[in-house]
């Protein structure tokens, strides 16, 4: 676990750990079914949960492309490309959680 993990996400594990383990199961199947590497799922994921709107999932996402090897630009590109189907006012959203993301690493760092 990490310092990003939501404390009710950590208290929902702890309470259902068989549950956890059964969706940390599935998701290791599923990102290993296919051809993708994990910097192009990451940047996929990315855009799904800005066309969510879900902000946790979207801060994730940016750290793990990133850990994946993906670049700021890409991330951003990422983003940006929510505009055409998503909504300017989603990937402003998205964009700025990014932002916070990224801010939040240079402080760690």
């Amino acid at each position: 676990m990490t310092d990003h993990l939501p404390n009710i996400y950590v208290a929902f594990r702890n309470r259902f750990p068989d549950v956890a383990q059964n969706q940390d199961e599935l998701a290791a199947s599923i990102d290993s079914a296919g051809p993708l590497d994990d910097k192009t799922a990451r940047l996929i994921k990315l855009g799904i949960a800005l066309g969510s709107q879900a902000d946790g999932a979207v801060r994730s996402n940016v750290r793990k492309a990133l850990q994946a090897g993906a670049t700021q630009e890409e991330v951003e590109q990422a983003i940006l490309l929510g505009i055409t189907t998503r909504g300017f006012p989603a990937t402003v959203a998205a964009w700025q959680w990014m932002n916070e993301v990224i801010q939040d690493q240079q402080i760690d760092n």
